[in-house]
């Protein structure tokens, strides 16, 4: 009698709501990070941004960057594509040889500022295209990210000055 391993990987959270009709082409360029929640990868960074470009027909390129507090900068490159419709803020991204979801939660109708989860409610960023955010529009993802069940007390505000 043989054994049967399954592993399940789910690049989304349970029960979260992507963005429907999404367009990667206008989702493209540079996202200035405004908040996220604390992780090690990102820990002590400033002036953090995530630009995107096109590689091929399906997939895309994305540099995340940010400056250490010796002033020198962390630069990491990788994958991201689309985990099923390429219509839905659903993609996972990789820097290495594994994928980790990437999901768009909410996005300003004219690409201004976006709201982004990981696999796991443990990940969570706000998005600009400018350095700065309102307060209006700032609440807005708070209250959305609260609604899908993310505690939005423990976003920490990026330096971008």
């Amino acid at each position: 009698m043989g054994l049967i391993y399954s592993v399940v990987h789910s690049y989304t959270p349970s029960n979260v709501k992507v963005v429907e009709n999404f367009d990667m082409q206008r989702f493209l360029g540079t996202w200035y990070e405004i908040a996220r929640f604390d992780h090690a990868f990102e820990r002590n960074l400033t002036h953090c941004t995530a630009e995107y470009k096109i590689r091929d027909q399906h997939s895309f390129t994305v540099t995340n960057r940010g400056k250490r507090s010796n002033g020198k900068w962390k630069q990491k490159s990788g994958k991201c594509v689309f985990q099923e419709k390429e219509n839905e803020g659903k993609l996972k991204i990789s820097f290495g040889p594994f994928y980790s979801g990437y999901n768009v939660l909410a996005l300003d109708p004219d690409y201004q500022f976006a709201l982004v989860c990981g696999p796991s409610r443990d990940f969570l960023w706000i998005l600009s295209r400018t350095p700065t955010l309102s307060e209006e529009n700032m609440n807005k993802l708070r209250n959305i990210a609260d609604t899908q069940n993310f505690d939005s007390d423990q976003l920490i505000l990026t330096n971008q000055s």
